[in-house]
């Protein structure tokens, strides 16, 4: 016999249990109706006597599905925010994550029918949520949501928070590779964020850092798609995927090799080697969806880079032009191009016919860079160290100095 809960007011879940079975079967006419509406509330309300939130949340679901064609966005989130905070009820983490897995399931069967409604339904769930690897879980939940029912440009923004949710997370190798590859698939839709999504491709591969070849392999195609990014982006003049063991073992790879050769090419070599490149590999770029002249003009800017790495500190015009081979009055136009594109710091002297180099870029930014960063960091830190130690010594000295002339003039 089934208990009923002894309460005043009706229990929040019971009444959407009520409100979405009546729904339900309100095309059945009375007769039919009444009995089945019963019948699921005293269900629900043994569930609830007995604390089994997972039937509960598995019953509620059930119906609620039927909802979403049937009520207002407002009642929707409402009826859910009370499905939703059956997670909190348990204090079991296990039981938990298959309230989750309940909730979850439901809301991407049909992730086309008012998806910003099912957008904000997992994120209401996410914020109940006190385990870690349930917050992931419903977060991975969410970007398949927004990819599905192509809302993806409410969940965006949240990529910034990335570093802050993946040191709350906790999470392991596997699953930050489906992050990254997730948000990285996500971005490249969206043209104007196509650095971003470099940045989390990258992110991706850095993950098989120490891996075996056999692990290795599955990361090819992302690498591929990688270097074929950098290639392509007007605006990305540096990168350390050359460094990066899925990268680099396409280099022998009877695929991709000529991919890699390319790779080196942009990072490490000026626009002669490219040209050479090309003249042998023309439709391995078409292949990519690469375009020549696109390739010769980045080129340009890379090789233009690589010269002012050079100790003197000057580039002369006469360089400039033949490295690369423009005519002479396209020099200060492609130096110019380099300033505002802040790929070198330099002054035009134009009465010596040279470009002064005050700053200049590393094209590739590897091990080798960051550790001359952190010898950089050091010495600033120890001079700033110095700086304050003497100012509180000075400090000291001055207050001393105060009291002691106050003494005198007592």
């Amino acid at each position: 016999m089934a208990t009923v809960v002894p309460t005043s007011e009706e229990d929040a879940a019971l009444t959407v249990v009520r409100f979405a079975s009546e729904l339900a079967w309100a095309d059945a006419g009375p007769e039919v109706a009444e009995p089945q509406v019963s019948r699921l509330c005293m269900e629900a309300e043994e569930f609830i006597v007995m604390g089994k939130w997972l039937e509960l949340a598995s019953l509620m679901i059930t119906s609620a599905e039927l909802i979403f064609s049937k009520v207002s966005e407002k009642d929707i989130e409402s009826i859910f925010t009370i499905i939703c905070n059956l997670v909190t009820k348990t204090a079991n983490p296990d039981e938990a994550m298959e309230i989750v897995k309940v909730v979850t399931a439901k809301i991407l069967q049909q992730p086309n029918e008012k998806p910003v409604v099912r957008l904000k339904i997992l994120i209401n769930l996410y914020n109940l949520l006190e385990t870690p690897y349930c917050q992931f879980y419903v977060y991975m939940k969410t970007l398949n949501l927004a990819v599905d029912g192509k809302v993806t440009e409410f969940i965006i923004p949240s990529f910034k928070k990335i570093d802050h949710f993946l040191k709350d997370w906790k999470i392991g190798i596997p699953e930050q590779r489906e992050l990254f590859l997730a948000i990285s698939n996500i971005l490249k839709e969206n043209k104007s964020m196509s650095k971003d999504a470099l940045k989390f491709l990258t992110s991706y591969l850095a993950t098989f850092l120490g891996e075996d070849a056999q692990v290795l392999s599955e990361a090819k195609e992302e690498a591929a798609h990688a270097i074929v990014e950098f290639v392509r982006a007007p605006d990305i003049f540096q990168c350390d995927l050359l460094d990066l063991p899925a990268v680099a073992q396409l280099e022998k790879d009877a695929k991709y090799g000529l991919l890699y050769e390319l790779l080196k090419i942009f990072v490490t070599q000026r626009l002669d080697a490219y040209l050479e490149y090309h003249a042998a590999n023309s439709t391995l770029l078409k292949t990519y969806g690469l375009v020549h002249e696109e390739c010769i003009a980045k080129m340009k800017l890379m090789s233009l880079v690589d010269l002012s790495s050079d100790p003197s500190g000057t580039i002369p015009y006469e360089l400039i032009r033949d490295t690369l081979r423009i005519n002479d009055d396209e020099v200060e136009l492609w130096v110019v191009r380099a300033i505002t594109a802040k790929l070198i710091d330099c002054k035009l002297d134009q009465m010596n016919q040279v470009v002064v180099v005050s700053h200049p870029t590393e094209r590739v930014f590897g091990q080798h860079q960051w550790q001359a960063l952190r010898t950089k960091l050091a010495t600033w830190r120890g001079n700033v160290a110095n700086v304050i130690s003497t100012i509180q010594a000075n400090k000291i000295t001055e207050d001393g100095a105060q009291a002691a002339q106050g003494l005198v003039a007592r």
